[in-house]
């Protein structure tokens, strides 16, 4: 096992571990956290002792978004930069392009899961939210707890989704309606509408991603390889890899809105928390309801 800031990691019986480690912050993803995540995911797909790679959260949840506080920002992107990070010379927030360009950098963190010739699955319990939909939809297979909640609250007010495989789970309608009005499945609603491989009872859940790893420890990498790339070369023909450069442009346009520029203001003026509590209040207990029909009490929470 080594060491990092943000992130356990252990290879063990034909598979890497890698543990999401800021419980206390139900792992949201800091630009440091992602790019620690790039580096043990391309260090797995290059041991030849691992056959796949499963990625799972500490505490209570997978991951629930994105670190909104700033921290863990700091990420050097060269050794030339970090001996002199505050000259100046380098890109902030101020313009249309320095937004997109820092967009993009995450965004290739990320991509590590796509573009490794591992399999890689997510094991998801708790929230499962904003960015840690972003990492989990773009493992190879997403196994959830029953309970699990997933979903996409920023895109109410924040911006739009920097990554985006919703419609190549489930289609352009479930996609539409989850993503623009950022309300929540559960795990089990999850997998009806195929935005996860299986949903179990969260006391069966380790075990069910275990022994899928098992089953893959029993397969030549090579050809585990071969037959996970043929289907991500398949998913990059209806144009899913280059959806993804075009959803991190696109989230530029969403920090443009009247709506992004309010949220901004309102952080400034009255703090995330309370600014997350006002957005997400006026959903009630932001569900969207899979079978059946969405009949809601006076606070907006379904009956």
């Amino acid at each position: 096992m080594s060491t990092f800031n943000s992130i356990i990691y252990e290879v063990d019986n034909g598979r890497a571990r890698i543990i999401l480690n800021r419980p206390d912050k139900l792992n949201a993803l800091t630009l440091e956290l992602q790019s620690e995540l790039a580096e043990v995911l391309w260090e797995a797909d290059n041991n030849k002792d691992v056959h796949c790679v499963i990625i799972k959260g500490a505490g209570r949840a997978f991951s629930a978004g994105y670190d909104l506080t700033g921290g863990g920002a700091r990420v050097p992107v060269s050794r030339v930069q970090s001996q002199n990070p505050d000259s100046g010379n380098y890109r902030g927030g101020r313009s249309i392009d320095d937004d997109a360009w820092h967009l993009e950098r995450a965004q290739r963190f990320r991509m590590a899961l796509f573009d490794m010739h591992k399999p890689s699955i997510a094991q998801v319990h708790g929230y499962c939210l904003a960015g840690g939909t972003d990492v989990a939809l773009l493992c190879d297979m997403v196994i959830a707890a029953d309970d699990a909640i997933f979903g996409f609250p920023p895109a109410r007010d924040l911006g739009a989704l920097p990554n985006n495989m919703w419609v190549y789970n489930v289609g352009p309608q479930w996609a539409k309606r989850l993503t623009l009005t950022g309300d929540t499945i559960t795990g089990e609603e999850a997998q009806q509408i195929g935005l996860v491989l299986k949903s179990v009872p969260a006391e069966h859940l380790e075990n069910e991603v275990e022994q899928l790893a098992d089953r893959l420890a029993l397969i030549d990498p090579d050809l585990l390889s071969a037959n996970k790339r043929i289907v991500n070369l398949a998913l990059e023909l209806m144009g899913a890899r280059t959806l993804q450069r075009l959803a991190a442009e696109n989230d530029v346009r969403g920090h443009n809105t009247q709506a992004a520029r309010e949220y901004g203001q309102s952080v400034r003026e009255h703090g995330l928390k309370a600014t997350l509590r006002a957005r997400d209040g006026k959903f009630g207990d932001g569900r969207a309801r899979v079978n059946g029909p969405e009949i809601r009490d006076e606070d907006g929470r379904l009956i």
